[in-house]
This record gives C-alpha cells, sequence and structure tokens, in this order.
C-alpha cells in the first residue's frame, strides 16, 4: 500500500480522509458483529464448516437381551451343501450310524473364488476363393468384435468404480492388477470410458422421454471443474432434473435456463421444485420453493439478532412441514383449510416489522417468494424441499472434491450420462452396478 503523504494535503482533503477512514472503520466493525456463515444458516455444505469439540459419550450400561439373538439367515440356494456324520460317540466310543442321525446344526461358510479375468482367444481363418480369387475371412462373433479387448462387464466395472466411488485412474489401474487379475493401463481405461458414452446415449433419451412425461420435477445445479488443454480450466455447471422414477444429469458451461429448455422442449410439468436462482423460474404451471435453503436464511437472521420476525417465520414453515408429513392422513379440504391458515398467518408475520438488517432481507425475501412457500399442502405429490435433487448432485460433488474435476470435455458427458443412469436406475428397483451394466448392453434400466 502506497503511504499518503501527509504534509503535502491541504486541511480540506485531511478531513475528507479522515471521515472517509471513519466510515471504514465503522463497516468493518458492523462486519465483525455479523455472525459468521456456517452449515445450518446458509447454503455453506457441512464439510466447510467448523467441527466443534465434544465431550466423550457417557457409556451405558449393556442391556439383557430379551429372548435368543438373532444371527444371519441362511442362504435359500446353497451352491454346495456338505454333509457331515458322527462316526462314533465322544464319550464311550460306540460307533453311530448315518441313517439314524438327525439335523442338529446348519451353517453357511461364505468364501469368494479366485477372481481372474477369462481370455477368450478369436481366431478368424480364410482363404482365397477358388471361384473369384478374392480374399474369404471368418466373421467375428457379435458379441467379441475385433478392436477393445475388454468386454462389457469389464467396462461397467470400470464405470462403477470411478463415477461412483471415484477411484482415479491410477488406483484403478493397481486395483484392476491386484484385485482381479487384470493389467490394464490408464489409457485403456479412459479410452473404455470413452467408448461407452455409445450405449448409454440410448439410456439418455429414454430417460429425456420419461421426463417429458413428468408431471413434478426437481431441478437443481452444482459446479463442475473442467480443465482442458485448449481451455484451460473453467468452471462449469452440474444439472440435474428429478422426477419420480427418472434422473438426469448434464454439464453445461452456463448456469442458465438453456439447459432445461433443452432437456424438457415443450413439455411444462405441473410443478417444479427447487431453489430461488432465476433461472430455475418460469418452467412449470406452479412452483415450491426449496424451504430448507429458506429455512437456512431465516436461521442466520435469528443468529444476526432478528428476535421477532425470522423465529415466528420459522415456527411457521416448520409447522407447515410438519402438516405435509401428514398429507396421506388428510381429506383435500381439510389441506385447503391448513393452506388458508398458513398464508392468514404470513400476512400477520408480514405486518411485523424487522429489527435487524438480516431480518429485513428475509422480510424482502419473504414478501417475493411467499406464492411459492406452500404449493405441497394443497398438491400431495409435490415436496416441500428439494432434498431429492441435492442428494443426486451428492456423488457429483464428492467426485469433483476427489479428482478435482475432468481432464476433458468427454470425461464430463460420461460422467453426466453415467450418474444419469445410476440415479434413475435407483428409482427402478436396480443397484449402481445394475443399472450400468444393463445401460451398457442396451437394456432398458426404466420399470
Amino acid at each position: 500500500m502506497t503511504r499518503i503523504e501527509l504534509s503535502r494535503l491541504s486541511p480540506e482533503e485531511k478531513d475528507a480522509l479522515i471521515l472517509a477512514l471513519l466510515e471504514r472503520v465503522a463497516a468493518l466493525e458492523a462486519k465483525l458483529n455479523q455472525p459468521a456463515k456456517t452449515p445450518n444458516n446458509s447454503s455453506l455444505p457441512p464439510s466447510r464448516g467448523q467441527k466443534a469439540h465434544r465431550p466423550p459419550r457417557p457409556k451405558k450400561p449393556r442391556r439383557k437381551r430379551k429372548g435368543p439373538g438373532v444371527t444371519r439367515a441362511l442362504a435359500a440356494d446353497p451352491d454346495q451343501v456338505v454333509d457331515c456324520h458322527a462316526h462314533a460317540c465322544a464319550h464311550c466310543g460306540t460307533a453311530v450310524p448315518a441313517e439314524t442321525q438327525r439335523l442338529r446344526h446348519a451353517y453357511d461358510h461364505i468364501d469368494l473364488p479366485p477372481l481372474r479375468p477369462v481370455i477368450t482367444r478369436v481366431r478368424l481363418f480364410g482363404q482365397r476363393c477358388p471361384a473369384c480369387r478374392r480374399r474369404v475371412r471368418a466373421t467375428p462373433p457379435e458379441t467379441m468384435p475385433p478392436g477393445s479387448p475388454f468386454g462389457p462387464s469389464i467396462v461397467a466395472r470400470l464405470a462403477y468404480l470411478h463415477h461412483q466411488h471415484a477411484v482415479g485412474y491410477d488406483r484403478l489401474s493397481r486395483l484392476m492388477a491386484e484385485l482381479f487379475g487384470l493389467r490394464i493401463s490408464e489409457g485403456a481405461i479412459a479410452n473404455a470410458l470413452r467408448r461407452a458414452n455409445r450405449p448409454l446415449d440410448q439410456a439418455e433419451v429414454a430417460i429425456m422421454e420419461r421426463l417429458r412425461r413428468a408431471d413434478i420435477i426437481g431441478c437443481d445445479e452444482t459446479g463442475a471443474r473442467l480443465t482442458t488443454t485448449d481451455l484451460g480450466t473453467r468452471m462449469g455447471w452440474e444439472w440435474v432434473l428429478v422426477s419420480d422414477t427418472a434422473v438426469l444429469h448434464r454439464i453445461h458451461p452456463s448456469r442458465g435456463r438453456e439447459v432445461i429448455t433443452e432437456v424438457l422442449g415443450e413439455h411444462r410439468p405441473r410443478c417444479w421444485v427447487s431453489d430461488r436462482w432465476g433461472a430455475q423460474q418460469g418452467h412449470a404451471e406452479t412452483h415450491q420453493v426449496c424451504l430448507a435453503h429458506v429455512l437456512r436464511d431465516v436461521q442466520y437472521a435469528i443468529d444476526a439478532g432478528e428476535a421477532c420476525f425470522a423465529p415466528a417465520l420459522r415456527r411457521l414453515l416448520r409447522w407447515a412441514i410438519a402438516v405435509g408429513r401428514r398429507r396421506p392422513d388428510l381429506k383435500d379440504s381439510t389441506l385447503a383449510q391448513y393452506r388458508a391458515n398458513a398464508e392468514r398467518r404470513l400476512d400477520h408475520l408480514l405486518s411485523i416489522p424487522p429489527l435487524t438488517e438480516a431480518g429485513a432481507e428475509v422480510l424482502r425475501q419473504t414478501k417475493r417468494w411467499r406464492s411459492q412457500f406452500f404449493t405441497f399442502l394443497t398438491d400431495r405429490a409435490v415436496p416441500p424441499t428439494n432434498n431429492a435433487s441435492e442428494q443426486a448432485l451428492r456423488p457429483s460433488v464428492i467426485f469433483r472434491k476427489v479428482t478435482n474435476g475432468f481432464r476433458s470435455l468427454w470425461g464430463a458427458d460420461v460422467h453426466a450420462l453415467i450418474r444419469s443412469v445410476i440415479g434413475t436406475g435407483r428409482l427402478n428397483g436396480l443397484s449402481a452396478h445394475q443399472a450400468i451394466s444393463r445401460a451398457l448392453a442396451g437394456q432398458p434400466i426404466l420399470a
């Protein structure tokens, strides 16, 4: 910082400098009095929060179990059964015939067989045609085409370990060699995953068709780091659209509404569930704002000293969410009365003057978004929060933190495709590995 020569300043300039510094000090002191942003009162992720010291938990006396214990259930169809018969009495040595013995105890012994790749050598024979003298060669099997030597089961495991468990290429190469006995280089892993986008495109088309028929869609976005040789490091955005049976991920350089418009086309769902980001607005007939985001802002206002408006708003929103959990047991007329009651209580709260700047900001946001607070009370299928979309993005956030982003544009596209397949498969009763395997084989993953 350049030091100011005070001797060269006039008295008026010195007075102006002093007043400016006093205003700066007052602003910094006011900032020091503001509460810190934490995961409880802002969108800060839990990993960025300060972990407080906790005393050791007191040890509870061990309760005595009532009745017999619970052990692992026996397998319904064991691969092998070994019958053991007693030969003689352990006490007197008398021989015991096997025909008269009854089953006294049975248990399962579980082990994994040696894991090794199954290598099939495909040999193509041929000759010259005796009639036209042209070369003739045999046709390879459809399931074993020439080119890459790695079959679909290996590609499915590579995609599962890399995109579901964030195992990097170097560790994945060593894992395949040490655990499965398969030597595969990092470049071969990258090529195998790059070729996987071709069969996965069919699954993406089916997912998009299902989303374009959905009545309720939740949407959210998170950062995606892209590092390429031509563009350098750029910050992109991973979008996710979630319905009751389909999940679609898209990685796009923009945080605008282009992704939503491209995916949905002319379709307008009945309700849209999202946060208050501007690009999320205007895509459906009705909108439900995520009340979890609102409650975090309310909590920040309470931490900043708002003692009237913010606590009352928190009680109202928690009451509404509690009513939402009881919707299956309530009639439509009762839910309509609850929503009218919530609107009246909110009208009364908006007349309470805030005491702090944070409270005034919450009041302004409440007036702006109040029409989207209680949509879920009269629409039974609409959730009060956008947790489904945030949970769908959580594995991608972990992947970004572990791998530090993507090194190519095709890598980002393949990750979005595989996350779409995994999320959709989970909603349709498939595990992550089952969904990837079925998608790579061209089989449907939607019920």
